[in-house]
């Protein structure tokens, strides 16, 4: 006997769950209240003209550098020309400064959104065809594009300036609420405002599903493909958005700084972003921000006491990119798990006999190079020299022999020291300490 035939009816369908956004809470929110608070209260802090400008001049690069960490550390494209946006954006915005009528229509904050927007046009034209591959061909085609504007910035004057530039004046704009942006601390809060705006979109875009498969594109492109998402568009959209934000930075460098010139769009700037955001880690979202805080105060700071400074900033870099490729955020998010785990007090004394030498090494070679520039190029007869508060006659070989003798010693001691501390962060990184 067999059992009736029964009318098997499909499965209903099942309605695609989407992620929901995270929700905005305080833990979340704290990190841009405390960072706007701490923005708001720097001018009391420091409040001679020029470390107004220092700060500017930070706020921008951070900017910057975040918009080139939308390419390489979210979408993983090695850009070299990537100053050109910037740059463009810039020269088009002083351009509206001298558009007298124009200009005294429109209110300062919001010439840096024409610098975007310009930014972004170039970038919808080099990304149709720059975006087709990563890797290699993209790096190429972007310093092919670089060396191409930064070659017509000498031919077409019109625009460029030529070999000169080209200068505005902030002032002829249109009052905001009685503000004219005379004084570089009106300048500043107009910059910490567009820094704060600027850095909270692209935070919010690199939580869009464009930034999160940007990231995939990045790791995996086939797969990515394989899943149904086009690795070439995602690239597209993160690098269009990269440009529009360096535009901005270049409307705010332009309104900082009332002149642009062919060094704004060049190679030499666009290796500088790329510097900053590896000193500062591409891996993670604030790094960009403390690598442009760091090469600001070594660029502004450290040259003015020392005409070699740019051979320290080489040495760092090298250094980074050997043993700490996670950048200066890497090795700060290094100690989360010791935190965590409540050991990170294993690590104290590991660190004063390692990096206490690594110092003493590091001011030893330091003295020696200072000591042998001075040589080459002191003027005739000109032998005398202060180095870390201390005048010292430079020809005389036991300056030289004591930086190293330090320099040597500090490198020996570090090395015996490294073992030990090795050890010790095993010890911080497991839980009870490494023990059964």
């Amino acid at each position: 006997m067999t059992e009736p035939d029964q009318k098997h009816t499909p499965p209903p369908a099942r309605t695609p769950v989407r992620a929901r956004p995270a929700p905005v809470t305080l833990a979340n929110a704290l990190p841009w209240i405390l960072g706007g608070l701490f923005l708001l209260a720097m001018p009391f802090i420091f409040q001679s003209n020029s470390a107004i400008t220092i700060m500017n001049q930070m706020a921008i690069t951070i900017i910057f550098a975040l918009s080139y960490n939308m390419l390489l550390g979210q979408g993983g494209m090695l850009s070299f020309g990537h100053a050109v946006y910037m740059g463009v954006g810039g020269f088009l915005c002083v351009h509206i400064m001298n558009w007298g009528d124009v200009f005294a229509l429109m209110p300062l904050p919001v010439l840096p959104v024409f610098g975007g927007v310009f930014g972004m046009g170039l970038a919808l034209i080099v990304g149709s065809f720059s975006t087709r591959k990563a890797g290699t061909i993209f790096a190429m085609i972007s310093l092919g594009v670089g060396e191409l504007i930064a070659a017509c910035s000498v031919i077409i004057v019109a625009f460029f300036g030529g070999e000169e530039g080209i200068s505005g004046d902030r002032t002829y704009g249109l009052p905001f609420f009685g503000v004219e942006f005379l004084h570089q601390i009106e300048v500043y809060y107009l910059t910490a405002f567009w820094l704060m705006l600027s850095a909270l979109l692209m935070f919010l875009f690199s939580r869009t599903p464009i930034g999160r498969m940007a990231n995939a594109v990045r790791d995996n492109p086939e797969r990515a493909e394989f899943l149904g998402y086009s690795a070439r568009w995602v690239r597209f959209y993160s690098f269009v958005a990269a440009g529009f934000f360096a535009g901005i930075a270049g409307g705010l460098f332009a309104i900082n700084y009332e002149i642009l010139t062919e060094e704004n769009l060049n190679l030499a700037t666009s290796g500088q972003i790329l510097l900053v955001t590896f000193l500062g880690g591409v891996g993670f979202f604030f790094g960009p921000i403390l690598g442009a805080i760091l090469f600001t105060l070594l660029q502004t700071v450290l040259s003015l006491q020392t005409e070699i400074w740019q051979l320290y900033v080489g040495v760092l870099f090298l250094a980074t990119v050997m043993y700490f490729p996670g950048g200066l955020a890497g090795v700060l998010m290094m100690h989360a798990l010791p935190l965590r785990l409540g050991q990170a007090g294993l690590l104290v004394g590991p660190y004063i006999r390692t990096l206490v030498p690594a110092v003493v090494c590091a001011l030893g070679a330091a003295s020696a190079m200072e000591i042998l520039f001075h040589l080459r190029h002191a003027a005739l007869g000109e032998s005398e020299m202060t180095l870390f508060w201390i005048t010292f006659d430079s020809h005389a070989p036991l300056p030289l022999a004591i930086a190293a003798v330090a320099a040597v010693a500090g490198f020996w001691l570090a090395r015996r020291s490294a073992p030990a501390m090795a050890e010790a962060w095993h010890k911080a990184s497991t839980p009870h300490g490494g023990a059964a």
